[in-house]
């Protein structure tokens, strides 16, 4: 059985009172669960500043299929790091719009840099890194 630790914790009640309406607005049921969201994302954060541990990351990437050379660019970039990327999948958003979403795994830094070359090519519409854990070292 799980060890559970009891901690009291000093806040101004005005932050508090903000917090619990976040929560609530979020669908968590206790105070409890909420600051262990809140403690794992930090130790997350943490992960990723080691740059040497194994983490996942998941890029999202909106860009016109009209832009010429575009799709072949980022799929040329991703063909370099076949052994990076887990998977990825293409979604069309209309006539001319795509959403890209590519699953990375391996160093945090290698992760890093394959999602900034994908993020800054021209004509990438917008885009964003999502780090996340293998869970390996999480409660």
């Amino acid at each position: 059985m799980e060890k559970v630790t009891r901690f009291g914790v000093s806040i101004d009640s005005n932050l508090l009172d903000k917090f619990d309406a976040l929560i609530r607005k979020m669908g968590y049921g206790s105070r409890s669960e909420a600051f262990r969201d809140l403690i794992r994302e930090k130790l997350v954060a943490e992960e990723w500043k080691a740059q040497n541990k194994e983490a996942v990351g998941v890029v999202t990437l909106v860009y016109s299929h009209d832009i010429r050379d575009l799709t072949e660019t980022l799929n040329r970039i991703q063909h370099q790091h076949l052994t990076a990327i887990v998977s990825s999948t293409h979604i069309h958003l209309d006539h001319h719009n795509c959403l890209e979403v590519v699953v990375l795994r391996g160093k945090g830094k290698d992760i890093k840099k394959i999602a900034d070359e994908l993020l800054a090519t021209r004509s990438v519409k917008h885009g964003k890194l999502i780090a996340t854990t293998t869970g390996k070292d999480i409660e």
